[in-house]
């Protein structure tokens, strides 16, 4: 599908990518979500905990929530998706990450972009004990990327599985990483690399034979946690064929249901290879949107509702 036109224009404060993204991550609120939380077993013998917050009525339709990096449900963009789809008639199911949701998790192995056996245990989890006749998916960053990654790489999709929002995806995480190392980004850098180095200190007083002080004091940048990390807990060789491996690009040619990727042109995250105009080109069920501004997750609406807040209603209205 060709791209999608864009009519975002945000206040000439929110022009700016940088303001865009520190005022949605860290200024923003969002009150008047009520959340119940569900604890479910893995089949590791791991757990994961979902929110889950109601439409006004019984609701058939479900949105199945996914957020980003270090994030976790009762994020804003996560709590502000889920507000303004339950006063629309649906069902919200915030996901919690392994270890992200206020209890570190039982395994060594945590989450990480391509994950999505924990995302295929969530989705049989609410088929088989709910009775919804439309699910769909929303994910932010690191979450869109597992999303599309999911929806194309050969899984058994439900078949109550209508559509997908992706917002300010990396779907090339190689290029995102580059971008997150470059000058422009150290600040955000910094911030996630403490916030992981925090969680794997835990990991290490729970793993003492995982893990070394000193492989510790090796993690300088965000790369070296993943060399040293995240690739090595989760299967793979090093930080750059975890990258390889679990970038949704190489999949969007094999996704099957309608989907919307909405990443902006002034997102420091991310890079040229970040943008599948070729892959949505050539998949009529994908469908890009670009606009000029944006930030990562920074996308500005009027009375609190966020431009893909409203977006993504509008698109699983429409399926």
């Amino acid at each position: 599908m060709p791209k999608v036109s864009s009519n975002y224009t945000p206040p000439l404060l929110f022009r700016n990518g940088h303001f865009a993204t520190i005022y949605s991550g860290i200024v923003r609120s969002v009150n008047g979500v009520v959340q119940n939380r569900e604890r479910i077993v893995l089949s590791d013998g791991d757990f994961l905990d979902l929110d889950w917050s109601r439409a006004q009525g019984p609701s058939k339709k479900l949105v199945v929530l996914l957020h980003g990096l270090e994030g976790d449900a009762q994020r804003p963009y996560i709590t502000g998706s889920a507000k303004i789809l339950n006063q629309n008639g649906y069902d919200a199911c915030s996901v919690n990450y392994r270890g992200c949701s206020g209890e570190p998790n039982k395994m060594y192995r945590s989450y990480h972009s391509g994950a999505t056996e924990d995302l295929i245990e969530v989705l049989d989890h609410i088929c088989s004990t709910r009775q919804y006749s439309e699910i769909y998916l929303k994910g932010f960053s690191l979450g869109g990327n597992l999303l599309l990654k999911y929806l194309g790489e050969g899984n058994n999709v439900p078949k109550e599985l209508k559509g997908a929002v992706a917002v300010s995806v990396p779907c090339n995480l190689h290029d995102s990483c580059k971008q997150l190392l470059s000058p422009k980004n150290i600040l955000y850098a910094i911030r996630f690399k403490g916030n992981l180095l925090d969680k794997l200190k835990q990991k290490q007083q729970m793993f003492p034979d995982k893990i070394s002080d000193a492989d510790i004091k090796q993690i300088k940048t965000l790369k070296d946690f993943d060399d040293i990390y995240t690739s090595k807990a989760h299967g793979f060789k090093d930080a750059l064929d975890y990258y390889k491996k679990s970038s949704s690009l190489q999949f969007l040619p094999n996704i099957k249901v309608p989907s919307l990727i909405i990443n902006a042109k002034d997102d420091s995250f991310l890079g040229p290879e970040c943008y599948p105009f070729k892959e949505t080109d050539h998949n009529p069920d994908l469908f890009l949107e670009t606009p000029e501004y944006g930030g990562h997750v920074g996308f500005w609406g009027k009375n609190n509702i966020t431009y893909t807040e409203k977006r993504a209603l509008s698109f699983f209205d429409s399926l």
